[in-house]
């Protein structure tokens, strides 16, 4: 059976309908591949009304969303779903763990190569909702650190970990070292259940829609082979997978 056919059979397990081969009203040109030189300078957004600290989502009336990742887990995981996104066209949001920048630091500069955004998920994915300021503030710290010495920058985004929302403590902390926003999702594809390929891209594919912030990971097979699924829907859709910097650019 070939990729193709793979991910037809995928499609079909997941409820969807794969699109014939004539054009609909939805599609849209191929997508621009993204270039594999690193960022002249670290993402950044661009001014203009403020935006809340705690961010779910981006605007509802543009055809864009952003795929966000966790980063941790197996390396090799993580480069074959860089690689499928590239190969779509696709750029994504890493929330990379200290712990796991520390294992394996030819990562964030692969990130950033592939034109993708890079933040802080923590240094060693505890619940720092549940820690003392000064232990959520070195869990912040300590990651902020690592991607500095890394890629020159903290990155755009912080994501705290075990939990979908900061408390007013982690919120502070964080803007203290430097992120202005906490990111969330509105969109859990709930991947790290390893629920089978075809259940995680039937999550995202029955939720997602402008604006969406996904939440997914490295380290699991069914993420790599739900991926190409759903960006496929999403190009029939018209829908453009882009950083979060993008995302609310």
């Amino acid at each position: 059976m070939t990729a193709t056919e793979r991910r037809a059979v995928l499609l079909a397990t997941a409820g969807l309908a794969l699109a014939a081969g004539c054009a609909t009203r939805n599609a849209v040109a191929p997508p621009v591949r993204p270039s594999s030189r690193a960022p002249s300078a670290p993402p950044t957004l661009p001014s203009g009304p403020a935006l809340p600290v705690q961010l779910t989502h981006g605007p509802r009336d543009r055809p864009r969303v952003a795929l966000t990742f966790h980063g941790g887990g197996d390396p090799t995981t993580a480069r074959a779903l860089l690689t499928e996104a590239e190969k779509h066209g696709a750029r994504v949001t890493v929330l990379a763990v200290g712990t796991w920048l520390d294992a394996h630091p030819d990562l964030a500069r692969r990130i950033r190569d592939g034109g993708h955004d890079l933040g802080n998920h923590t240094l060693r994915h505890l619940d720092i909702n549940a820690m003392s300021e000064a232990e959520a503030r070195a869990e912040i710290a300590g990651c902020a650190e690592r991607l500095k010495r890394l890629t020159g920058s903290v990155g755009s985004w912080f994501r705290p970990s075990r939990t979908p929302t900061a408390s007013p403590l982690v919120t502070r902390l964080a803007q203290e070292a430097g992120y202005p926003h906490v990111l969330s999702y509105d969109v859990d594809s709930l991947d790290f259940t390893s629920p089978g390929p075809a259940a995680v891209a039937r999550k995202v594919l029955a939720e997602i829609r402008e604006g969406s912030v996904v939440s997914m990971h490295f380290g699991y097979a069914d993420t790599v082979a739900a991926l190409p699924v759903v960006l496929e829907e999403l190009a029939r859709r018209g829908l453009a997978a882009v950083t979060t910097t993008e995302l609310f650019s």
